[in-house]
């Protein structure tokens, strides 16, 4: 069984600076794209609630079961930390819900309700053994819950960057 302590002072930390880097956008700007082809901040912001979501959603169904034994092979993976890395880019697989794209103080009190359900979930299997129970990523690969909790903390700092480089673009 692994501690939770770290993973969730990841959270924290990455939640930090993204909310940070959010509300630097300039208040009419939130939903303009910086050139085309690109997110707006609400986007990136709405994105991010969507995905997370997901993943909490996929954790809660692989532990409501069994674990399913996966051989050694199959459990090989990228390192999760590359999610952070903006040296590539990659199409969402999960289409973004533009009915989802509001204002920023609605779009940052949901990012909220989004985090305590992930924290809610940690803290409700605390006492268990998650590296058991996996579940396959799009780019990544097989990742076991705990791994799956890292990666959304990676997946803020990644696009924490995306908005630090939308600020730059609106004041250049």
């Amino acid at each position: 069984m692994r501690d939770f302590t770290p993973i969730v002072e990841h959270l924290n930390a990455t939640r930090a600076a993204l909310v940070a880097a959010a509300e630097k956008i300039p208040e009419g700007r939130w939903k303009e794209s910086p050139r085309p082809g690109s997110w707006s901040a609400g986007e990136v912001m709405a994105h991010l609630a969507m995905v997370e979501e997901r993943v909490i959603e996929g954790a809660t169904k692989v532990v409501g079961a069994a674990p399913i034994p996966v051989p050694l092979w199959k459990r090989a993976h990228l390192p999760v930390w590359l999610g952070e890395w903006r040296g590539f880019r990659v199409k969402s697989p999960i289409a973004l819900d533009p009915a989802l794209v509001v204002e920023r103080q609605p779009m940052l009190a949901r990012m909220g309700q989004v985090r305590e359900g992930t924290l809610g979930f940690i803290e409700a299997n605390r006492g268990r053994d998650l590296g058991v129970y996996r579940f396959p990523h799009p780019f990544f690969g097989s990742l076991n819950v705990y791994d799956w909790m890292r990666m959304i903390a990676y997946h803020d700092a990644r696009h924490t960057q995306q908005i630090r480089e939308i600020i730059e673009i609106f004041h250049s």
